[in-house]
């Protein structure tokens, strides 16, 4: 009998109505994670065809080739998510080894085939198609540790050998992702994976002091990496050296200022006229402070926040229902949604080092908009199973009160 750690206490904290997953009505699934995704899609547009003209018009002659794209993008991502929310809970849980395997294939694959942009490997090309590697496997590693925590809690919770078994999966993935480099994706992995044995209910002397070991690692990967170190000591001192290693930050840092608190307009950025890299991508969160201020930035952490916060509401709902494969899937979903848009915003207001990581459902990029669709599809899927549990549940409440009934 698995038992639910204290970890899953949670303060009595007001939250609206819509945020609070509500399983005992007659509708079959949550529409405000559709809305919630079609808003994010659509600022996501704005922002991808507002930022990108410039650089698409002197790239390939025409200025709206990423808009097309993206748009590509977004409705292929549709089209899996329907095709997604077919696939029940037990299928993921019973392939999470399979998932997993397969994540480390693509990695694997990537580097003896992939093509190298700016010196890092991490797209496979098929055709007109381009997948980067790292953002399935961020999903299948989530499902598999789910799968495992379900199967190996109490060992986790009691010895040591549970709890570095799981970190050994994670190192095997890292090694793969550093030789491409992507450390980025590694840091994501990394703290979704000790967010997900926390709350699995993992010791905390253990927890500390691996986390302290994984840190130490990534702290040591940065400063004998001589591109990374730069990174580091652009972050702290960009204006330093504002046109060599500190130039996009700096950059960045202009497109904030200048927004303010409601920013220049909407088309109005000057840092998107190639004077910021990777606007249309990693940067994107930089041109809409510029063009919408204090207010658009607010705006997107809102929706942000408001997804991660019902994906971790949710969880706790599976958790208490006791299906905790689903409960840790969407903790860790949570975790990953939430750390993944903090170091995005994070890097282009100069409070982290830059970590080419997208913001989730808004940057430019088809393989990172799809598999955080198909997360949100989880997400989804975990909820309508629930909720057709829970009128099950009521529906055989009311025969068996009918049938004695009856019977009196």
């Amino acid at each position: 009998m698995i038992t639910v750690a204290s970890h899953f206490n949670w303060p009595n904290i007001k939250l609206p109505q819509w945020m609070i997953p509500n399983h005992y009505t007659v509708s079959t699934f949550d529409r405000t994670y559709v809305l919630l995704v079609i808003c994010m899609y659509m600022i996501g547009l704005v922002m991808v065809a507002s930022s990108s003209m410039p650089i698409a018009e002197r790239l390939f002659d025409n200025p709206f080739h990423f808009v097309i794209r993206h748009m590509i993008y977004i409705g292929l991502s549709i089209f899996i998510a329907a095709l997604s929310l077919q696939i029940p809970m037990a299928f993921w849980h019973k392939h999470s080894f399979k998932l997993l395997f397969l994540a480390m294939l693509l990695l694997l694959i990537v580097l003896l085939v992939g093509r190298t942009v700016n010196g890092s490997t991490r797209w496979i090309v098929l055709g007109p198609i381009t997948i980067q590697a790292a953002e399935p496997a961020k999903l299948f590693l989530f499902c598999y540790l789910s799968a495992y925590m379900v199967r190996r809690r109490d060992e986790v919770m009691e010895n040591v050998k549970g709890f570095i078994k799981p970190l050994v999966v994670f190192g095997v993935l890292a090694s793969l992702l550093l030789l491409q480099p992507d450390l980025g994706t590694v840091i994501v992995m990394f703290v979704t994976t000790f967010g997900l044995l926390f709350l699995a209910g993992a010791k905390l002397w253990q927890f500390i002091s691996v986390a302290g070991v994984g840190l130490t690692a990534i702290g040591a990967l940065a400063y004998f990496s001589p591109y990374r170190w730069a990174r580091v000591t652009s972050f702290l001192d960009p204006w330093k050296d504002p046109f060599g290693s500190g130039y996009q930050l700096t950059q960045s840092l202009m497109a904030y200022g200048r927004g303010e608190l409601l920013g220049q307009g909407l088309g109005n950025s000057i840092q998107k006229l190639e004077y910021l890299p990777e606007a249309h991508t990693d940067f994107v969160m930089a041109v809409v402070a510029e063009e919408f201020g204090f207010v658009g930035i607010a705006l997107i952490l809102v929706l942000s926040m408001a997804l991660v916060i019902k994906a971790l509401l949710l969880g706790r709902t599976a958790i208490n229902k006791e299906k905790y494969f689903e409960g840790f899937f969407a903790y860790s979903i949570a975790i990953w949604i939430s750390f993944q848009a903090a170091v995005n915003v994070g890097a282009s207001s100069g409070i982290v080092p830059t970590k080419g990581l997208t913001m989730p459902l808004i940057s430019y990029g088809g393989s990172s908009m799809i598999i955080m669709t198909l997360a949100v599809v989880v997400l989804i899927r975990i909820d309508h199973e629930i909720r057709l549990q829970s009128i099950q549940a009521t529906s055989s409440h009311g025969k068996n009160r009918s049938k004695k009934g009856a019977e009196k």
